[in-house]
């Protein structure tokens, strides 16, 4: 690992807590590369003239020193001279870290900073579509130590929502109790987050969808029985629904890969919705969002029974299917 003594580390980006995990872990490097330093923590809007050399300099304990400087976007103009005058010298006994908070605001200042051979960017977009969660799950497994497959990590995505906050502790947990090394499959990934109300909402879609009624039905009543919100639900039939009629749209003779990133939607996840397209027409499709958008209206105070509006859709949705 290269010091972080005489360089500045700018991160960039618009995730808050990619940007807060790149931040920790630099501090962790700097302490240890020295233990005895002294790591101050500004706010960039509160800096004024003069302080910069004040916070880059070593303490009376230290020989050297480490400042991290958040929402540099906030920057003053008089401080921002500062910072460029050190980024162009900086010393070789301080470590800076500087934590730009996204957008267009005090991009001036970075283009500036990004000139000189002391600054190392790292930049920290988030995931922007589904089939990028999955990515990322997938990614931040591996980087526990252990494998995850993409249908596994689709269904982590479904249960826990596109929160990275959330799903990074998902992930920990799953390799935490699973164990390291340990491949997570789909079945692991249900053992421990299958319950949650929204994943169940997108079981009882695909089975309606694919024609499976009594399926369908089934976990339906489950559902009911548990109280899952009726919006869940009915949210999941919209979802599969919508990615269905996406498909019908994207021309024939692409891959996977190219269909995934015209609709927004892993791989994996464009087979399975290959095979469900094969039992419907443009027509029932059409039937089938209307069904789903009449029931979305009932469940959410349009209507006085949710419970036989849900059942209803399912029925409803089934017999729109060919066949």
């Amino acid at each position: 690992m290269a010091s972080p003594f005489g360089s500045i580390l700018l991160v960039t980006g618009g995730s808050e807590f990619l940007a807060d995990r790149v931040r920790r872990k630099a501090v962790g490097q700097i302490r240890e590369a020295d233990p005895a330093c002294e790591v101050a923590e500004s706010e960039a809007g509160r800096l004024v003239a003069g302080e910069l050399a004040a916070l880059t300099s070593p303490s009376l304990f230290s020989t050297s020193s480490g400042l991290v400087i958040t929402g540099l976007e906030d920057l003053v103009d008089a401080a921002q001279a500062e910072l460029l005058a050190y980024a162009a010298e900086p010393s070789s006994d301080v470590a800076v870290v500087l934590v730009h908070g996204g957008g267009n605001k005090g991009k001036g200042v970075l283009d500036k900073l990004r000139k000189n051979a002391a600054v190392h960017e790292v930049k920290v977009e988030a995931p922007k579509y589904e089939r990028d969660h999955v990515t990322w799950v997938r990614r931040e497994v591996t980087d526990l130590g252990s494998t995850i497959d993409e249908e596994a990590a689709a269904l982590l995505v479904t249960a826990v929502g596109q929160d990275l906050r959330a799903l990074a502790g998902a992930a920990d947990q799953l390799v935490s109790s699973a164990g390291q090394g340990v491949r997570v499959d789909r079945e692991v990934v249900a053992q421990y987050f299958g319950g949650r109300a929204d994943v169940r909402g997108f079981e009882i879609a695909d089975a309606a969808i694919e024609g499976r009624l009594a399926a369908a039905l089934e976990q339906l009543r489950w559902a009911e029985a548990n109280k899952v919100a009726p919006v869940l639900v009915t949210s999941a039939f919209a979802s599969g629904l919508r990615s269905l009629t996406k498909l019908a749209d994207v021309r024939g003779g692409l891959r996977d890969n190219e269909v995934a990133s015209a609709i927004g939607a892993p791989p994996f996840k464009v087979r399975a919705l290959r095979s469900q397209l094969r039992g419907w027409e443009p027509e029932g499709l059409a039937r089938a969002m209307d069904v789903v958008a009449r029931t979305d209206v009932e469940v959410k105070g349009g209507g006085a029974d949710p419970a036989y509006a849900l059942e209803r859709m399912v029925l409803q949705v089934a017999a729109a299917r060919r066949g």
